[in-house]
């Protein structure tokens, strides 16, 4: 896995998007404004395009992965808990890492379905990023969809 950063016009931006994906299997593309804000500046995760395709959880939407989950709310409280608890942030373990990821994965398709770059997404994909690199599944998944298989295993797990 490798990281990319590209510096373009912003008329450019779509079509390097799509040359990147056509290219690599890519993750999250987050795009920033350059400190003049006249190109943008993109930030990828990518990797050489596998010979063969992404497991089959992959296709799971976040609908689906998060139908019989617990109320934000009630992981709001469920992470504050937690945390409070820690006695170092060393002593938690992956279970709290997945479901702090996919309550901000959660809060971030609620807050800003028409703003793909704000900052809930931009903190849910750190948080996926942290898991999927915690993790090391092996084969490339992009981290946010990674989180949402991750917990639909474990919430089917549990019932």
């Amino acid at each position: 896995m490798f990281e990319i950063r590209v510096i373009c016009d912003p008329a450019e931006t779509e079509p390097i998007v799509a040359a990147l994906d056509r290219t690599f299997t890519v993750g999250t593309v987050s795009v920033y404004p350059t400190r003049d804000r006249k190109r943008n500046r993109l930030y990828a995760r990518a990797e050489s395009k596998p010979t063969d395709t992404e497991p089959a959880e992959s296709s799971l939407t976040a609908e689906q992965a998060y139908a019989n989950a617990p109320s934000i709310s009630s992981e709001i409280g469920w992470v504050a808990r937690t945390l409070a608890a820690a006695e170092c942030f060393a002593k938690l373990g992956r279970d709290f890492y997945l479901r702090k990821a996919a309550l901000l994965d959660r809060i971030a398709l609620l807050d800003e379905p028409d703003a793909p770059y704000g900052d809930a997404t931009v903190t849910a994909d750190a948080a996926a990023v942290f898991l999927l690199d915690m993790d090391q599944p092996g084969p490339f998944h992009e981290p946010r969809t990674y989180v949402r298989q991750q917990y639909a295993h474990a919430l089917a797990a549990e019932q």
